[in-house]
């Protein structure tokens, strides 16, 4: 693997460590972690593809909202993928998100939604809710159906990606308010670990 381009965000630390020889399909292990050395959770991943056809992935998700919190809090999900809203908690929710990717609306409901929402545009989306200004959740839609998310410690697993080149597309809720979404390059030839800093300012 090697990587052709850096951004402000990102420092790429140590290069790739690659293993065995290549294959037809690899790992890709990735660990995140901030200009402290301190691992970063929630940091959504996506690698597009830039070469040959684009496999269709799962088409449905779930956000939910349990104790007046969006769960998850991020979310990377394909384009054209219905994600349901269904509220588990004892009041009603508005759900909303005025980002240009998907614009919509769920007014004052109890229980789940008769029909979830599409989201068909790649992009940033972030949702809220009109009686609860407190909750906030962030949708990463990407064109692929490899994406991640990294757990608590900061680290986020892709299985069986086929060989070739790649956008490692990601975003982080540090950067709320700034739509941006920055990439890496990825050539994808071998099962490999990638290091990314996360750094506050873009």
């Amino acid at each position: 693997m090697n990587c052709s381009a850096t951004f402000r965000k990102v420092l790429l630390l140590g290069g790739f460590s690659l293993l065995n020889g290549s294959v037809m399909a690899a790992d890709l292990a990735v660990s995140a972690v901030d200009e402290r050395d301190a691992v970063v959770e929630n940091l959504a991943l996506a690698l597009l593809p830039l070469n040959g056809p684009v496999p269709a992935g799962p088409k449905a998700a779930e956000i939910g909202q349990e104790n007046k919190t969006f769960i998850p809090l991020v979310s990377v999900v394909q384009t054209g993928t219905a994600i349901s809203f269904p509220n588990r908690d004892t009041v009603r929710h508005h759900v909303y998100s005025f980002s240009p990717a998907k614009t919509f609306e769920l007014k004052l409901y109890a229980g789940t939604p008769a029909k979830p929402v599409t989201f068909n545009e790649p992009g940033l989306v972030v949702l809220g809710c009109n009686i609860h200004d407190h909750m906030v959740a962030y949708v990463m839609v990407a064109n692929t159906p490899w994406q991640a998310v990294t757990d608590a410690q900061g680290r986020a697993e892709f299985e069986d990606v086929p060989a070739g080149e790649y956008d490692l597309q990601y975003w982080h809720p540090r950067w709320a308010g700034r739509a941006e979404l920055p990439r890496v390059r990825v050539n994808l030839v071998r099962d490999g670990k990638m290091r990314l800093v996360i750094t506050d300012n873009p």
